[in-house]
């Protein structure tokens, strides 16, 4: 039977949602892999738009994240809400501002930042089951946010100031190339930098294929 792969999304597009390469390459990962990836996101505003050809926000625009991620999973998407229903094995979230922006705050309040209570339940429920949870780019700041209690080993590549935040919020920073992913073994939890570092999708994806190997492995 396919092990099924939660993979939480956070809109549709690196600079308000999610990283669209990270999240594809993710979703390919899984699928070579033999499992089956089920997409969710919450349904909650996106906190703002940007225009990803100039790079500057859209004044008076809005739009739903769980709506935008739907864009990227052709349409198969679920309220994280629901996730109970689901019968998941395991959790990835890619990365993106959106991770940042929508998913929880860290883009504007660094180490004190707070985590969507659907995404900060999941992650927790999960965790505590003794089920795999794999995090990308800058999604592990979400990780350190939620269980930096629990010590978490995770990795951001190499940026001095996002490795600190990570500390300050309990985790222990490990650095790590971009065509590696980092294995708490203890917790079940998989990092890896992707576009933190870049500089390719090609060396993206090689660090994304190894962190859905583990996460496969650890379920």
């Amino acid at each position: 039977m396919k092990k099924r792969i939660g993979v939480i999304l956070s809109g549709c597009g690196y600079l308000d949602g999610s990283e669209i390469q990270e999240a594809v390459l993710t979703l390919l990962a899984i699928d070579r892999a033999g499992a089956e990836a089920v997409c969710l996101a919450p349904d909650i505003a996106q906190h703002h738009v940007v225009n990803h050809r100039t790079g500057k926000e859209e004044a008076g625009a809005a739009r739903n994240v769980l709506d935008e991620s739907a864009r990227i999973s052709r349409g198969e998407i679920t309220d994280i809400k629901l996730l109970d229903t689901l019968h998941l094995d395991a959790l990835v979230i890619p990365g993106g501002y959106g991770a940042a922006k929508n998913l929880s705050t860290y883009a504007f309040k660094g180490a004190e930042c707070t985590v969507d209570s659907g995404v900060e339940q999941a992650i927790r429920s999960f965790h505590d089951a003794l089920k795999p949870l794999g995090f990308i780019c800058i999604a592990p700041a979400i990780a350190a946010c939620v269980l930096g209690s629990r010590k978490p080993e995770l990795t951001i590549g190499n940026d001095p100031a996002t490795a600190t935040d990570l500390e300050t919020m309990g985790a222990r920073h490990v650095e790590c190339a971009v065509n590696n992913a980092h294995i708490w073994q203890k917790g079940k939890v998989v990092s890896t930098p992707a576009y933190m570092l870049g500089p390719s999708i090609s060396e993206v994806s090689k660090g994304i294929d190894r962190l859905v190997q583990a996460v496969l492995e650890l379920a």
